[in-house]
């Protein structure tokens, strides 16, 4: 595998298991997810990789003839929306799908003047700073933690 293809592997994988974090009954951003995965830039990517991830674990990838590791049975692609609230339409009726998926996840999804879809942000939008699984590597990483010193809070620590 060229180094190119190791890098979109990679990313296609840093996608994806991001996207497994949003909780359920939660939304959050294309562009968001692009910055926990430290690509900013790219949120159209991210899109573009859940408009194309395969709709069954059972589905062969049309490269390999394997079965693929990420499809929609193990990534929430339903919980990804656009910065404004808004299901983006992604081919015929692939929007009230995505809607009726959030629905079933008890997320109130609006329809706006235009027919859109809509998800309020201010009540289901997940925005963290980092991704759990980075914080819980950091937290287990940490060498002030309370597993080497016994139990107690940092100005009893520092007094010993």
């Amino acid at each position: 595998m060229s180094r190119r293809s190791e890098e979109a592997a990679a990313w296609f994988a840093a996608v994806y298991q991001a996207v497994q974090e949003v909780p359920y009954g939660k939304v959050t951003s294309y562009g968001h997810i692009a910055r926990l995965v430290g690509r900013p830039e790219c949120p159209r990517q991210v899109g573009v990789y859940l408009k194309h991830l395969a709709s069954s674990p059972n589905a062969a990838d049309e490269s390999s003839r394997s079965r693929p590791k990420w499809h929609t049975a193990n990534v929430p692609w339903q919980r990804v929306i656009n910065s404004k609230g808004i299901i983006s339409p992604r081919g015929p009726s692939g929007a009230s799908r995505q809607a009726a998926a959030l629905r079933a996840e008890g997320v109130h999804v609006d329809r706006g003047s235009l027919g859109e879809y809509l998800v309020s942000l201010e009540t289901y939008g997940w925005f963290p700073d980092m991704l759990p699984s980075e914080e819980a590597e950091l937290e287990s990483s940490d060498p002030d933690s309370d597993s080497d010193m016994g139990e107690g809070n940092d100005v009893e620590r520092a007094a010993r």
